[in-house]
């Protein structure tokens, strides 16, 4: 009887840390809505929102801003969700899009695609930035496990900072021989300026995708990130499961690059702070991370472009200013892990 207690009150916390969760995205989505260069009444955020009523201030939401931060709503979501993933897949703490080469790769496939395609659609972006994460991951993996004794998180950070310097720089040489730098650094600067429906209609889907399908393996991610030759004792087609978690990061990762260019630490941090929240188990981690990932998103994005208004501080600053110390106080309480 004393167990059953404790299992419902287990339960119940779990329900309310999930409002607080869906509760923090909403006020971010609000203070977001409300505040930046204009201010606007949250008054009229509803009448936007819900109304077919036309003024200033609602023409300003429905075209400029709510698509801008539907789209931070995506990409936080999409790289918490991300992170918490390749933290769970390779046991690393320290595993993230940004840091281990798949943004890198990303923005590297994104650079070749506008040089060499100067037309190409917004889709076809979109699939050279699919693609450009994953030859980034294959290349942080395939080197983090050359050495005999497979990847450790140590050699798989090492690994990842090699890949993403390098793919860096062939973007960069890219940009620079076929004279594109200007229209590669509007991708991937890091910010959310001028995003259009068009583009979160076309993006959205993709991290929607993504998104379920964690939660959809997220039973089986909990028990590879444990041990894996219990999940295979289990039955499981760990290899299966595996590589779907990677399709999993890969369109993630690709996907918010697409939409928002290079952004690092919002999957280092968010992991842990959910972690922290709601334990271990990852069919509560991911959905979780969801909620903060957004939220976390919409507030950095507020923040950048109220810091210097009229002017935006670039969203990716604001996120790297929080995110390194973070990333040096994670490395100092798991440093036994990383040797």
């Amino acid at each position: 009887m004393h167990k059953e207690a404790e299992i419902h009150m287990r339960q119940l916390s779990l329900i309310y840390k999930f409002i607080f969760g869906i509760l923090l995205c909403l006020g971010a989505f609000i203070i977001a809505m409300s505040f930046g260069a204009a201010d606007i009444q949250v008054k009229d955020v509803w009448l936007a929102i819900m109304t077919d009523i036309e003024t200033k201030s609602t023409l300003l939401i429905n075209e400029i801003r709510l698509p801008r931060e539907v789209a931070a709503i995506f990409v936080g979501a999409a790289l918490a969700v991300s992170g918490s993933v390749m933290q769970g897949l390779t046991k690393n703490p320290l595993a993230d899009p940004g840091l281990l080469g798949l943004t890198a790769g990303a923005n590297t496939a994104l650079a070749i695609a506008i040089a060499i395609i100067p037309s190409a659609s917004y889709l076809w972006v979109t699939i050279a930035c699919f693609i450009g994460a994953a030859v980034g991951a294959i290349l942080v993996i395939g080197i983090g496990s050359v050495k005999r004794g497979g990847f450790s998180p140590f050699r798989i950070v090492l690994a990842g900072a090699a890949v993403t310097a390098f793919l860096s720089a062939i973007g960069e040489f890219i940009g620079l021989y076929f004279k594109v730098s200007k229209d590669v650094s509007m991708w991937t600067a890091g910010g959310l300026v001028g995003t259009s429906w068009s583009q979160v209609n076309l993006i959205g889907p993709f991290i929607l995708f993504g998104v379920i399908l964690a939660i959809f393996l997220s039973k089986q991610l909990t028990i590879l990130s444990l041990n894996e030759e219990v999940a295979v004792g289990l039955g499981q087609k760990v290899t299966r499961i595996k590589f779907g978690l990677f399709i999993c990061v890969v369109i993630l990762a690709g996907a918010a690059v697409a939409l928002v260019g290079n952004m690092v630490f919002i999957g280092l941090m968010i992991p842990h702070i959910v972690r922290a929240i709601v334990g271990t188990d990852y069919r509560f981690i991911i959905p979780m991370s969801i909620f903060i990932g957004a939220g976390f998103m919409l507030l950095a994005d507020t923040v950048g472009r109220t810091i210097n208004a009229p002017y935006e501080t670039p969203v990716a600053a604001i996120v790297a200013i929080m995110g390194l110390p973070f990333f040096l106080f994670i490395v100092k309480r798991g440093g036994k892990e990383l040797s």
